[in-house]
């Protein structure tokens, strides 16, 4: 299976989109919930962002320096629909491992599951490379055998952990104790920090 720009397109013209939670999911909205207000001027990514309600939730929350990507047109039409006064220069029609820029947090939200799982060395490595020394890879990651010839992809936690260890300092690692319903038993929870 070829998991390109035509795959996701398809995707999203079919409304294929059984990941789509419809809302910011509760890992997420917590971690950012309890920051504070001086860090909203952080930068931030949310790659492979699909509908981006976590773009959204983390834009309306006053984080102003907030950057969707996505290989897909689609979602970002959807995104900027929904969000109007998002700026469109923050609005990313790339492929993330061309993505040339810096960040401070990165939130992980069905993105790495997407992936052909041969692709995690190379996800970890365009990580490390997008955040800014001491920057954060936020989110969470199925802790779930899940499929092996179409996304989503899971894993074992000691596996993905090999592929973050030679960048990142582990902050925490385990299991997700606030997954919304569908996912319960079945994340981890990331918050990693670039070495």
């Amino acid at each position: 299976m070829n998991i390109n720009k035509e795959f996701w397109d398809q995707r999203y013209v079919s409304n294929d989109t059984g990941w789509d939670a419809s809302y910011i999911t509760t890992p997420i909205k917590d971690y950012f919930d309890q920051l504070d207000d001086k860090d909203k001027n952080l930068r931030i990514l949310v790659p492979g962002c699909g509908n981006a309600h976590e773009a959204e939730y983390v834009f309306r929350s006053g984080f102003k320096n907030v950057f969707v990507a996505d290989i897909s047109a689609f979602p970002l039409e959807n995104f900027k629909k929904r969000v109007p006064d998002f700026p469109a220069e923050q609005l990313l029609h790339v492929d993330f491992f061309l993505l040339k820029d810096s960040f401070d947090i990165i939130i992980e939200q069905t993105f790495f599951c997407a992936l052909d799982p041969k692709l995690r060395p190379q996800y970890a490595a365009k990580m490390a490379e997008l955040l800014k020394k001491g920057g954060r890879l936020v989110g969470v990651l199925f802790n779930d055998p899940l499929n092996n010839d179409k996304p989503p992809f899971g894993g074992t936690k000691e596996e993905y952990i090999s592929y973050f260890r030679p960048y990142f300092e582990i902050k925490y690692f385990d299991n997700c104790h606030n997954s919304i319903p569908p996912r319960a038993g079945r994340e981890l929870f990331i918050y990693l920090i670039k070495k």
